[in-house]
């Protein structure tokens, strides 16, 4: 059967395994779209606040 060190190896691998799929998960279900739909709310913002400073700029003259 196992010896002792492949036992701990095995539970190793177990570990390493299981943490690198909660940690894809977690990756793909909140921190990936948290970055995408963050960036594009702050682009919209800008591209808003451009538009603004044109007008405002415009009816200054």
């Amino acid at each position: 059967m196992f010896e002792f060190d492949q036992y701990l190896g095995f539970l190793a691998f177990l570990t390493i395994l299981t943490i690198g799929f909660w940690l894809m998960i977690f990756l793909l279900t909140f921190v990936i779209p948290y970055w995408v739909f963050g960036s594009a709310f702050e682009r919209l913002k800008e591209i808003k606040e451009e538009k603004k400073a044109k007008r405002q700029g415009l009816t200054l003259d």
